[in-house]
This record gives structure tokens, C-alpha cells and sequence, in this order.
């Protein structure tokens, strides 16, 4: 450990760390020093009341390492290779994390007949309290004083399960509502495009007609066939020979078969058959089935902020954060159309829509046309959205193995199928999102953008990176610039690496026509203030801590404010936290801007709080939310979704 502190130190005295952020000397100190102050401040500011024991206890409930694989036995040879130092960086996601229901966090409930003022179907064999005095004695304490929901809404819809109860209820147990609050979001819808029992319910009985789809589809098969029949045809004529009398025949075709003669009998019927719908005169509604392009509905990209559509953490309250903030465009985390057709509620929750999402889209991922252009008459028909957004540039096994995300890529009929298929259910603009390519040398983008002009694509959102890149190097800009002239007139937006509106200005000068931003609003949401203000926010500790609490709010309002509410918002906030914790403020800075890619190293901030913040330990993750929803349950376990490359 001394060996390692002085080669750190030498390296900082000759210069800046390759790789790693340039701080002021003055802020800069050790691991041991870092976690030292921070637990120190942290029994310091409950009162000294922890005791050495009870610290040991909380640092193992909260830092959670991620379980360890299981060891194979080896031969005596494999043991000694096997325990030489893996060089090997971490990457990718914690694949065997804890998964905890939310059901074991509240295990007994107050049962909803009691709710509804009803009698239980269930009588003594229920399983949830029927006695509300003796409920709210065994409920855990109240979190706050005020409830968010009660003081926007007027009136809490969680009642007495509400981890705030006490802000609306009376001595008896009543729930208070705020006439005047209630009255005004009656007639309001807050959040849209929800799955309703109705449509889940046709769905899981397949009585959903898709009738546009199956044209298209029709189609498709139509061609197939012709194709067939064209293959067949070649091959026929491979089989001719010159006859004597000069004459070239056929021995296949030398007399037509009974199914042939039946199949041009059909063909010549259904051109002879009158149309369904008889028109004289200019052509009808009825008449044309696929909207034109100028019949669209128009949305303007150009010059806009989008932010990008985020697995796990993209969800509904981080994206009113990143509005607020200045974000233009915003999109839905990535739905499987598969689980969409089936109705899976959880999947549906990924497409709900906030009113101040003024601009919203949502993306979808498949790699068949059939189940891809169906899923887009099923959003088309029962959401609200301004785009639709294929992913064809998700670079995990599970996606890319099935054919999707990159994998469309190298799949350009199926493709092509994909895009005109949605293109013609779709009254909404559909728009792409790929990357560089598959492997890290070998580009397709280039390629591919001309044809999907061609194809009908309204937008084309490029990473400049390949799935094999993932995140380890850096975006390739230039190739960018070059796609968005080939783009053109169709807008192409450009993503990867920008952190600081210095970045958002080298990348508008490559000629995209706008920025999508992904990891740095993980990082600093506020970089849309930046961008659009064009300076650096040196953002105090207690406003970061502020939007961290707008966050909760929003959470609360969106999963719930009872015992499941609170935990799946205290998750989705910590899942938020492992990316923010990487943010360098930029008054500690030696060299403005920070670089996405540069990691911080061990310093200490200007006041407490700032320091607990760039903690990458998860137990201060955790504290940092027992701040703001209370603390955390006996059995609570968290690790984070993704590793970082250069964390640990």
C-alpha cells in the first residue's frame, strides 16, 4: 500500500495521470484519508451516538460486494496459472446481483376491502390486517412530516399505507383531501399512455386486430413468393437443351400441372373481383391505405438537445430532472416489442409519457418484421408519442444474439423490412439509432445510412462507437461528420463522450444536425443549462442535493409513496448515483472542462456533503439517500447495474 501511495504521488509530482482528472493539489488526498473523514463527519453529525460495533454492522449491511462465481476444481498445473493476477479490467454489468422483490419490504399489508370500506371475500383466512389501530402500530415510522403527493395533488392516493401518513390523516384514522388542489387536477391528466385492463386483457387473448400490419405483411409474403417462383424459373431454364428442329423446350414445363393452372385461375379472379368499397370519380379515403410522407405528422429536429434513451436509469422522474434543466427531446427507455404485444404491464410502464414531455418518443427493439411493424400499430393506435425510435444499436448478448439492436445491422432485407413495414402503420415520424458498426475496424454506418433514406427513415441517431468498442475508447467524431453528410437532407444527430458544452461545440461544428447526450446527463444533468447558456456551472453540493430531492418526489409521485414506493425509488436513486458520483465540481478543477473519460481521483470537497458525493463506496451512496427517504430496511442489499471500467 506505501509502495503504491509513493508511486501515485511521484506520477502527480512529474504530471497529470494518464486517465485520470487533473485536480488541484489542495483537494487531492488518499483512499484511507477519504473514507476516514467521511465516516468520521457521518457519526459526527448523528450525535456520536454509533458505537464501534455498530459501525462494522452498518459498513457490511450497506457495501455489498457482488457474489463470487462458482469455482471449478483444477489440475495442480491450471491451479498455479490460475493464480496469477487477473490484468483484466472490469467492464460490462454485475450479471449475478441480488434481486430483491419488493414484496419482501412490505410482507404485511392493510387489506384493500378495508381501504374500500367493504367486506373481505376472504373473511379470517385473509392474510393482510384488517384492524387499522393494529396496522399502524406494526407499519414503519413515518419517513417526513409533509407528503409530497398530499401538498401537489391534495389528496394522497396511498392513504394510511403512505409512509407520510401522518401529514393527511386524522386521530381516527380518516384521510384529509384539499378541495381547492383536488379540483384543479381533475380534469388533468398527468402522465399518459398507460396500459389499460381492457387492451392488456385483448391482448393476452390475442383479439387485437393488427389490420394494417397484416396487409403489409401480405405483401411481404406475396414478394416472397414471387421470388420463389423466380427462382424456380431460373433454374428451369438452366435444364434447356436445343431440340432438333431448333426449338427450345422445357422438360418441366412442358405441360402445366393442375395446382399451377388452379393458382393463375385464383390470381386472374381476384384482379377480376370488384373492390369492397365502389368509387366513382377521385380517389377516397378508403382507397389509399398508407399516409404519405408530407401526411405525417411533422416534428422538427433540428438544433435540438436529445437526451438518449437510458436502460434502468432513463426512467420517468430522471427525465422531468433533465426537462427542467433544458433537455429538448426525450425518449422512453428501450421496450421489447415482444412483451409489449403480450401486454407485460412492467414493459408498458417504460412508454408512459409526463405532460411537461413536450417532445417525447419511445424506442422499440425486435428483429422481425412481423412482431416490429404489429408493435408499432399497437403504439400507434393506443399512445400519445411525437416519434417512434428503432434501437439498432443495443450492444448486449441477450438483444444481439436474437438479431436485434447491432445485429440489424449486418441484416440489411430484414432490416429494410423492419423500417417500411413500421413506416406504413406509423402516423408518427420513425427514426433510427445505430452505431459505428459491430466490430471496432470494420464500419457499416456508412453503408447503411444511404439506403435508410431511401427506406423512409425520419432521423438517424449515431453512436461513434462499435459494439465491440462498448465504451472503451473514444467516440469516432469524424466518422460522424462524414454519415451526416451522407444523411443528408435526413437530420442525423451525433452521441458519445460529450460532458461540457466545450464538447457540444466541437461536435456541432462536425455539421450534425443536433447532440444526444446519454451518460453525461447521467453524470451532470445539468449540462443542458450549460449547453444552452454556454459556461460552466461550478454547482454547489446543496443544489445537487436539491435535484437529488426533486428526484425523490418525482419518484414518489410516479411508483409510490408507500414501503414499495419509497424502496423502488431509494434503487432507481442509487442506480442514478453511481453515474453522479463520477462528477468533479468544477471549482476543484486544474483543467477545465472535465473529460468523460478521465476518472477523479481520491479528493476531499469544500464542504462535507461535496465530499460525500464523490464517494464511489456504495454504503455512502446509501446514506446519501437515507437522507432524503429515511432509512433503509433490515434486509435491504443493493449493487449497481453496471460496473465502471475504471472503478472499483
Amino acid at each position: 500500500m506505501e509502495k503504491a501511495a509513493e508511486e501515485t504521488s511521484a506520477k502527480r509530482s512529474d504530471g497529470v495521470v494518464k486517465g485520470e482528472a487533473s485536480l488541484k493539489p489542495e483537494f487531492l488526498t488518499s483512499k484511507d484519508k477519504f473514507h476516514e473523514f467521511i465516516d468520521t463527519e457521518w457519526q459526527g453529525s448523528k450525535g456520536g451516538k454509533i458505537g464501534e460495533n455498530e459501525t462494522v454492522e452498518e459498513s457490511k449491511e450497506t457495501s455489498v460486494e457482488e457474489p463470487e462465481t462458482k469455482k471449478l476444481k483444477l489440475d495442480p498445473e491450471e491451479r498455479n496459472e490460475a493464480e496469477k493476477p487477473d490484468r483484466k479490467r472490469l467492464r460490462g454489468q454485475n450479471k449475478s446481483r441480488p434481486h430483491i422483490k419488493p414484496t419482501t419490504y412490505d410482507e404485511k399489508r392493510l387489506c384493500q376491502s378495508v381501504k374500500a370500506n367493504k367486506e373481505c371475500p376472504f373473511g379470517d383466512k385473509c392474510y393482510f390486517y384488517h384492524d387499522v389501530a393494529a396496522y399502524m402500530a406494526n407499519k414503519p415510522a413515518d419517513i417526513g412530516e409533509s407528503c409530497y403527493l398530499y401538498d401537489t395533488f391534495g389528496k394522497c392516493a396511498y392513504g394510511l399505507s403512505c409512509r407520510f401518513a401522518k401529514a393527511h390523516t386524522t386521530p381516527d384514522f380518516k384521510n384529509m383531501e384539499k378541495a381547492d388542489l383536488v379540483k384543479t387536477y381533475e380534469d388533468r391528466t398527468v402522465v399518459t399512455n398507460s396500459l389499460s385492463k381492457d387492451l392488456q386483457n385483448r391482448l393476452r387473448k390475442r383479439a387485437v386486430d393488427f389490420e394494417k400490419s397484416a396487409e403489409y405483411l401480405k405483401t411481404l409474403s406475396n414478394n416472397k413468393d414471387n421470388r420463389e417462383q423466380r427462382g424456380n424459373g431460373e433454374a428451369c431454364a438452366a435444364e434447356v437443351h436445343p431440340d432438333p428442329t431448333g426449338e427450345a423446350k422445357c422438360a418441366s414445363t412442358e405441360a402445366k400441372t393442375p395446382e399451377t393452372s388452379s393458382t393463375e385461375a385464383e390470381k386472374q379472379a381476384s384482379l377480376e373481383k370488384p373492390a369492397s368499397v365502389k368509387t366513382i370519380g377521385p380517389l377516397t379515403d378508403t382507397d389509399v391505405i398508407k399516409l404519405r410522407a408530407c401526411e405525417k405528422k411533422q416534428v422538427d429536429f433540428q438544433d435540438k438537445l436529445y437526451l438518449a434513451p437510458l436502460t434502468t436509469c432513463g426512467n420517468l422522474p430522471f427525465r422531468r430532472v433533465c426537462k427542467r434543466f433544458g433537455a429538448d427531446i426525450t425518449c422512453g427507455e428501450m421496450a421489447m416489442c415482444t412483451n409489449l404485444l403480450q401486454g407485460q404491464q412492467s414493459e408498458w410502464a417504460l412508454l408512459k409519457r409526463h405532460e411537461s414531455e413536450d417532445l417525447f418518443g419511445v424506442q422499440v427493439e425486435g428483429c422481425f418484421p412481423d412482431t416490429m411493424t404489429r408493435c408499432a400499430e399497437l403504439i400507434n393506435n393506443n399512445t400519445d408519442v411525437d416519434f417512434v425510435d428503432i434501437n439498432s444499436g443495443c450492444p448486449i448478448d441477450l438483444v444481439y444474439k436474437k438479431g436485434g439492436g447491432c445485429g440489424l445491422m449486418t441484416r440489411n432485407r430484414k432490416f429494410e423490412q423492419i423500417v417500411k413495414g413500421m413506416n406504413c402503420v406509423l402516423d408518427v415520424p420513425l427514426t433510427v439509432k445505430i452505431r459505428t458498426g459491430v466490430q471496432e475496424k470494420c464500419s457499416l454506418a456508412h453503408k447503411l445510412i444511404p439506403e435508410m433514406k431511401k427506406w423512409g427513415v425520419s432521423m438517424i441517431t449515431l453512436h461513434g462507437r462499435s459494439r465491440e468498442q462498448r465504451y472503451t475508447k473514444l467516440a469516432d467524431w469524424d466518422y460522424i461528420s462524414t454519415c451526416s453528410k451522407l444523411a443528408s437532407p435526413v437530420p442525423l444527430f451525433g452521441n458519445g463522450d460529450i460532458l461540457s458544452y466545450e464538447d457540444a461545440m466541437k461536435a456541432r461544428e462536425t455539421g450534425v444536425s443536433g447532440i444526444m447526450i446519454a451518460r453525461g446527463a447521467l453524470i451532470k444533468p445539468w449540462i443542458f443549462t450549460e449547453i444552452k447558456e454556454n459556461r460552466h456551472w461550478d454547482i454547489s453540493s446543496s443544489e445537487r442535493l436539491d435535484n437529488l430531492r426533486d428526484f425523490t418526489n418525482f419518484g414518489l409521485e410516479h411508483w409510490g409513496s408507500d414501503t414499495r414506493g419509497v424502496e423502488k425509488t431509494r434503487t432507481f436513486l442509487l442506480e442514478w448515483l453511481s453515474f453522479m458520483c463520477r462528477y468533479i465540481p468544477v471549482g476543484l478543477l486544474e483543467r477545465v472542462p472535465q473529460k468523460i473519460n478521465e476518472r477523479p481521483p481520491y479528493y476531499m470537497g469544500r464542504n462535507y456533503l461535496e465530499s460525500l458525493m464523490a464517494s464511489q463506496n456504495v454504503g455512502d451512496w446509501v446514506r446519501i439517500s437515507e437522507m432524503l427517504l429515511g432509512p433503509v430496511p433490515k434486509n435491504f442489499n443493493f449493487l449497481p447495474k453496471h460496473k465502471a471500467n475504471a472503478y472499483k
